[in-house]
């Protein structure tokens, strides 16, 4: 039951796969599928909304550019560049997150166009986009040079591509060391928060660009306490929601002991509420 949770928990170096075996991508991929879908991620999506506008400000979206929002999730770089007039497509292999990102639209009453997409194997034709984003979206993929080739393969040349990553350095980083180290990841696979890397960016997508800017920037977790976070994340985050179901009583306990851990470790807040600083990698690439 404990390989039940899918690659997103997988922070540390990939274990060595058994000679003569490789990862099951589909396998992977289905139960990916499964935890992002579970819980409701929409309620934590909405909560990081100012990532995708520091985003859309990142890669200096126009009026009138053609975008597509890759792992769109609910939508929040989504609604960013429909905010900037922009002519936006949303996709996400998940369809409840890209109903959640309907309602949204429709709330802010943006035109939209959502579309069910894999990736790593986006269905649009070479050159569609002039700007291709994704805020800790496209970082999950289990195969990361074919979402990275999907990606430069999309946009234009002279397009940008921007992108939001949690490093490995960071509060999420950290927190999925904690969850791995409860509820194992299967082997093989690299580890999501390499994407949070400069040195993996460049290697992913410095050979066709001409330009590749990143910068490391905050987003401030705000709870009432740590006892309410992991509530609400327990809750509400695939990932972490995942992890508790996997596990007995005894040893939920016992992840309960190590979150309450870190997140005092981290709280910036003071006694009476908590911040947590959680650092990603905001990157924007200009295709050759």
């Amino acid at each position: 039951m404990e390989q039940a949770l899918n690659a997103v928990t997988s922070t540390t170096p990939p274990r060595a796969t058994p000679a003569g075996a490789n990862p099951d991508f589909s396998a992977i991929k289905q139960r990916q599928q499964a935890t992002w879908a579970s819980g409701d991620y929409g309620s934590i999506g909405t909560r990081l909304q100012i990532v995708g506008e520091l985003l859309a400000e990142a890669v200096d979206l126009r009026a009138g550019e053609r975008v597509l929002d890759v792992a769109a999730g609910n939508g929040n770089a989504t609604l960013a560049a429909a905010r900037r007039f922009a002519h936006v497509v949303s996709t996400d292999y998940v369809p409840e997150l890209l109903d959640k990102g309907t309602q949204r639209a429709r709330a802010n009453g943006l035109d939209i166009q959502f579309q069910v997409a894999d990736a790593e194997a986006l269905p649009f034709e070479n050159g569609s986009f002039d700007v291709a984003l994704s805020t800790f979206g496209v970082m999950f993929t289990p195969e990361p040079a074919k979402a990275a080739r999907e990606l430069r393969r999309v946009v234009r040349s002279g397009g940008r591509i921007g992108m939001a990553n949690w490093t490995p350095e960071g509060f999420i980083g950290d927190l999925f060391r904690v969850i791995a180290k409860h509820v194992p990841p299967p082997a093989g696979l690299q580890s999501p928060m390499l994407w949070g890397s400069e040195p993996r960016i460049v290697e992913l997508f410095g050979p066709e660009a001409t330009d590749i800017r990143c910068k490391r920037s905050i987003y401030n977790f705000r709870y009432q306490s740590a006892a309410h976070w992991i509530e609400v994340f327990r809750n509400l985050y695939g990932p972490t929601h995942k992890a508790y179901a996997a596990l007995t009583p005894d040893r939920q306990s016992r992840l309960t002991e190590d979150l309450t851990a870190l997140l005092e470790r981290l709280n910036v807040g003071g006694p009476d509420s908590l911040v947590v600083p959680g650092e990603y990698l905001e990157v924007v690439i200009t295709k050759k």
